[in-house]
């Protein structure tokens, strides 16, 4: 893929990379990395001196009017909007129909997600240290799945899921109200192991599988008192249970949407460094415009489950 022609774009991207390195993706299946890149429009001086990124979960239609009124210079879309191979671009479906509105806006679109799953620091971590209270609660934290491309690098640790080990064991009445508190949930899916049904005060938990969205595949060869993740089907949840291991889901986005604010401080960090050397690389007079970043969650991204 050729570079992108805007400068902002391609500090975007470097911020992005380096934050979320695209190696650390399941490139088995995600489709993950640059989705969208329209060409490019002529900026306003207001957009120049402050371009804007919005952060969401999923892009939606409503996520994207969003972006367009934003004026947005790029959507992160956690799932990726392009997910399987398209055989046509019409406003027929939904979908294509926000990547040709996109298209119309100059808006760009990347995907993270497994990246962030994989990452240390990522989704999967603050997940574990919502749940446990942070790592000085923990005798261990290890990666469920490593990554075989992080080998060798940097990001050795890296890898899909967390199977996390307390240092002092707690009960599962213990861990329910703790999830829904770290979450902001009023209910929660659980499929009680039947020791935990017996005694919910017994405090015998102390291992704990962790994955962001779906855990399924993840969880398939752990062993642990629970297991806590944004959904799973039946049949896994049932095994789960019968083998005396508890399971939490509380729907699939509600695991990945409030790691948001988090990314939103990351790339504000990181960006002006990312511009200066953007700067110093290649230097224009669009670049001398730009005075500061604007990152953006979006207003109007849910899960789209309601409970009723």
């Amino acid at each position: 893929m050729s570079a992108p022609s805007s400068p902002i774009l391609r500090t975007i991207l470097t911020t992005l990379r380096r934050l979320y390195p695209e190696h650390l993706a399941d490139k088995a299946w995600d489709n993950t990395g640059l989705l969208l890149s329209p060409p490019p429009l002529t900026l306003s001086s207001s957009t120049l001196r402050a371009p804007k990124i919005l952060l969401t979960v999923d892009l939606t239609t409503a996520v994207a009017t969003e972006a367009i009124s934003l004026n947005a210079a790029m959507v992160v879309t956690y799932h990726p909007i392009i997910f399987r191979p398209l055989k046509s671009l019409t406003t027929d479906n939904a979908q294509q129909t926000t990547l040709l509105r996109l298209v119309q806006a100059g808006i760009s679109v990347y995907s993270p997600h497994t990246a962030v799953d994989a990452v240390r620091g990522g989704i999967n971590d603050w997940l574990a240290s919502g749940i446990s209270g942070g790592e000085e609660y923990e005798a261990s934290r290890t990666a469920i799945q490593p990554c075989a491309s992080a080998q060798g690098t940097e990001h050795e640790s890296a890898g899909y899921g967390r199977l996390v080990t307390l240092k002092e064991p707690t009960d599962i009445k213990s861990i329910v109200e703790r999830v829904k508190g770290f979450l902001g949930m009023s209910y929660l899916q659980v499929a009680l192991a039947k020791r935990h049904t017996v005694a919910p005060t017994e405090r015998d938990i102390r291992t704990i599988g962790i994955c962001a969205g779906s855990g399924g595949s993840v969880f398939r060869d752990v062993k642990a008192d629970v297991l806590f993740t944004g959904e799973m089907s039946h049949h896994e949840a049932l095994a789960a249970k019968e083998s005396g291991t508890s399971v939490i889901a509380c729907f699939h986005s509600n695991t990945e949407r409030g790691y948001l604010p988090f990314m939103r401080q990351k790339l504000l960090e990181t960006l002006p460094r990312a511009w200066e050397e953007t700067v110093e690389e290649e230097g224009s007079d669009e670049m001398l415009d730009v005075e500061g970043w604007e990152v953006h969650i979006s207003g109007f991204d849910r899960d789209p489950y309601d409970i009723v």
